[in-house]
């Protein structure tokens, strides 16, 4: 037997409804330094690791283990080379990581929109 819903005692508040479910946020992205990186990288067109270092604040290897993370996503091209012996390397945001990014951007938009009604 199927039983019922007790009704709300007259002068209760009435329950609001919860909105929908969020997708999960793209934890790739999410992480403060790739945010970061990212963010950076779709103001131009490509950076060195040099420029992104000293823009972002970062150490060698906390850049190099996150831009990492970004390109094994495909977020991130990575390019390496030389300028006369010295070693170069140069990373731009791909097609897959600026939708990644508009996406990102998108959903938290909707929770920033969500949290504001309530």
């Amino acid at each position: 037997m199927a039983r019922r819903a007790a009704a709300a005692p007259k002068g209760a508040p009435a329950v609001k409804s919860r909105p929908a479910p969020l997708p999960d946020l793209d934890r790739v992205i999410h992480e403060r330094v790739r945010l970061a990186i990212v963010s950076a990288l779709a103001a131009g067109d490509e950076m060195s690791f040099g420029d992104l270092k000293d823009l972002l604040g970062t150490t060698d290897g906390n850049l190099s283990v996150h831009a990492r993370k970004l390109e094994e996503a495909g977020y991130v091209a990575c390019d390496k080379g030389f300028e006369g012996r010295v070693p170069r390397t140069r990373f731009r945001l791909t097609a897959t990581g600026r939708k990644a990014l508009e996406r990102y951007l998108a959903h938290m938009e909707s929770i920033i929109r969500a949290a504001r009604k309530s």
